[in-house]
């Protein structure tokens, strides 16, 4: 496994601990009905959604080149 596979490996594993932890302040926020905590969760997921998209090309890009 060469160096920019495995960055891309930990790329995604990083955006996936960030989604999971976006997803439990997402719950949290809709519980207490904190709308302030609902928007920052939101965009830590839209984050954590960009973060996996950009690994994925990583990797893929590895795979054609």
């Amino acid at each position: 496994m060469n160096i920019k596979k495995a960055r891309g490996f930990l790329g995604l594993a990083g955006a996936v601990a960030g989604a999971v932890g976006a997803f439990s302040g997402f719950r949290a926020a809709r519980e207490k009905k904190d709308k302030l905590a609902l928007a920052n969760a939101i965009a830590s997921i839209a984050v954590a959604i960009t973060g996996a998209a950009m690994a994925v090309r990583a990797l893929r890009k590895d795979e054609l080149a």
